[in-house]
């Protein structure tokens, strides 16, 4: 996905500081699917769900937010207590996580924490692409894109 796109969905502020993201993002992961946050988004171009953690104050160690929402094609209409934003196009470096979740996307991150440095990550944006496959039980695949210089 290295071209603009527009998402519309649900949003929090977080900070992987002292495993408040898990915490958050469990909360959010759980008002998308008990609020039907999906049926509810307009004009969608796709059926993945979409994890985008922007807004980065420096890098992953401090506060960021995060959006679980769909693309679209337009943010006219956005619901109540949702968000639209659009992302410019980007440089990405892919990643895929493999196995049960959320331990297996939960994995990926840590291996991409450790390579900060190395990956030169830019801190624009990052997303998760929850497609088909990611509900695939132990095989479950999900795509990690992270913005790079």
């Amino acid at each position: 996905m290295t071209k603009a796109f527009k998402i519309i969905g649900i949003a929090t502020r977080t900070t992987n500081q002292n495993n408040q993201s898990a915490e958050d993002l469990g909360k959010l992961w759980s008002q998308f699917y008990t609020e039907g946050i999906f049926d509810k988004i307009p004009n969608k171009v796709s059926n993945d769900i979409i994890t985008i953690y922007t807004d980065y104050v420096s890098n992953y160690t401090d506060a960021y937010t995060t959006i679980i929402g769909v693309p679209v094609s337009a943010l006219d209409q956005i619901p109540d207590g949702m968000i639209g934003r659009e992302f410019e196009a980007e440089n990405f470096q892919k990643f895929t996580a493999k196995g049960a979740m959320p331990n297996a996307v939960v994995n990926t991150w840590m291996d991409i924490w450790n390579r900060d440095v190395e990956l030169n990550r830019k801190y624009t944006y990052d997303l998760e692409i929850y497609g088909e496959k990611s509900q695939d039980g132990e095989n479950a695949e999900v795509e990690i894109f992270i913005a790079i210089k």
